[in-house]
């Protein structure tokens, strides 16, 4: 990204032009940073397609879905709530927490945006400053604004906590995040190694690793084994994205249980790089939009 770019995009950031309506918006932040041309006349790449449901696809249950902590009851509803990571409460601010009632290993975690996550691994070494300044930062922000992600506008700030996971590793968790693609699985990103700079492999709906990679996050080098669960995991992700154009489903594998941790509807805001680029066209062909 030039400087003319970089300018361009703080002062989006910044909120500097919020005026502009959510087509206009979307044109410039696209051409700032995937430099070329965003085409909503005749979209044909996978980011190009995900541009075009924000503006065009607006059902009214996306909010509920997108909100971390009414996204549980919706989950609960089509798959069952063994699938929900335990939640150990919910506060409208952080001085509300009762820090005394949670265990020594908990997850904060603000309802409306993305990145609003505090991880305690020994609260008796939490510093209580820092997570109440990025707590209360996150609580004041409009994620909407920021990619123009509708469903994100109208979400009510809350802080939830839950349980503490780590997979077999016991170090960390893999995210197998489960493209559904008109309710069907095509490709699974498992995320590894982010203490590291986050490493993912793609693999197919056949566990075949794909000859792709997202920009900045290269594979891991190691092929990953195909869960036990694999199965479930692709029959619980096409009951959650029945009848809608495209979501991606977050799921971590914890001793054979299978939990949600997110529904997605636009990845990276829609604006995703990929090493080929050809990758994005063949994801685009894998979406077919709505009529209007």
């Amino acid at each position: 990204m030039n400087t003319p770019k970089r300018i361009l995009n703080a002062l989006c950031i910044r909120g500097f032009f919020n005026f502009l309506s959510d087509e206009k918006y979307l044109k410039l932040l696209y051409y700032i940073r995937m430099d070329k041309k965003l085409n909503l006349e005749n979209p044909t790449t996978f980011n190009e397609k995900l541009q075009w449901l924000k503006i065009n696809d607006r059902n009214s249950k996306y909010i509920k879905m997108v909100d971390k902590y009414e996204a549980k009851k919706y989950i609960s509803s089509i798959i069952g709530e063994e699938y929900i990571i335990p939640t150990l409460g919910v506060w409208d601010k952080f001085d509300d927490i009762n820090f005394d009632s949670l265990p020594n290993q908990f997850v904060l975690k603000c309802t409306h945006d993305s990145g609003g996550v505090v991880i305690v691994k020994d609260k008796s070494k939490m510093d209580f400053d820092k997570a109440r300044k990025k707590i209360a930062k996150s609580l004041k922000k409009n994620f909407y604004w920021r990619g123009r992600e509708w469903p994100y506008k109208r979400i009510k700030p809350r802080i939830i906590a839950e349980e503490y996971l780590v997979d077999e590793s016991g170090v960390e968790l893999k995210d197998y995040k489960v493209m559904c693609f008109n309710g069907k699985v095509k490709c699974t990103f498992v995320c590894s190694n982010r203490k590291q700079g986050l490493n993912i492999d793609i693999y197919d709906e056949n566990w075949n690793l794909m000859p792709f990679e997202r920009l900045n996050h290269p594979q891991s080098g190691n092929l990953i084994k195909k869960p036990e669960n694999y199965d479930l995991m692709v029959k619980m992700a096409e009951k959650l994205s029945e009848n809608i154009p495209f979501l991606r489903i977050d799921f971590y594998n914890i001793n054979g249980k299978l939990y949600v941790g997110e529904l997605t509807f636009y990845p990276a805001n829609g604006m995703e790089g990929f090493k080929p680029e050809t990758f994005d066209e063949i994801m685009g062909s894998w979406l077919n939009l709505p009529l209007n």
